[in-house]
């Protein structure tokens, strides 16, 4: 169904929003798919702050190109019956959603590349984001590794007082 010029302004401009509002970004081709089973992939998205659009790659394109040229080198990705994935919240676990989405439906939903913080990214490249630890995971790390020095610090500081106690029990023990 035809559109109207002012219909496709509005979308270009609503386009142009999700991609610079989104941290990331990943086209998708989709062509085969249900209804039911993009609504799967949808309700998935939303657990981590995600949505799957489908688009007119012709406004999609003129919405990359006004309005966020940061995401330009998905507009070579923007043809056939495809979809984009905005993410707004953790790329590394929603990358991970729609491979494992991808790889259910594998004749029907293929990744095609993305886009994160700027730089293009491929499916591979994807791949190897998604087997990463979710951002928390990574943190708690960090916070360990730093941590662990010094509470192997602290033991041996404290192991000195009590080893003094139980040379002084021992030599009481010995008079006794």
């Amino acid at each position: 169904m035809a559109m109207s010029r002012s219909a496709k302004k509005a979308l270009k401009t609503a386009l142009g929003g999700e991609f610079s509002s989104s941290n990331a970004a990943i086209v998708a081709e989709y062509a085969g798919l249900s209804m039911a089973e993009l609504t799967e992939l949808r309700v998935k998205l939303r657990e981590t702050d995600a949505q799957f659009k489908i688009l007119k790659n012709r406004v999609a394109k003129v919405a990359i190109k006004e309005d966020a040229p940061d995401a330009s080198a998905l507009i070579e990705h923007l043809n056939g019956p495809v979809g984009v994935v905005f993410i707004k919240g953790d790329a590394a676990a929603t990358a991970k959603s729609v491979l494992d989405f991808a790889k259910e439906k594998k004749d029907f939903f293929k990744v095609k590349a993305g886009i994160m913080d700027g730089q293009a990214v491929t499916a591979a490249e994807l791949d190897a984001i998604a087997s990463l630890p979710s951002r928390e995971v990574l943190l708690s790390q960090i916070v360990g590794s730093l941590v662990a020095p010094h509470k192997g610090i602290m033991g041996v500081l404290n192991g000195i007082p009590r080893q003094l106690v139980q040379v002084i029990n021992a030599i009481k023990d010995t008079k006794n």
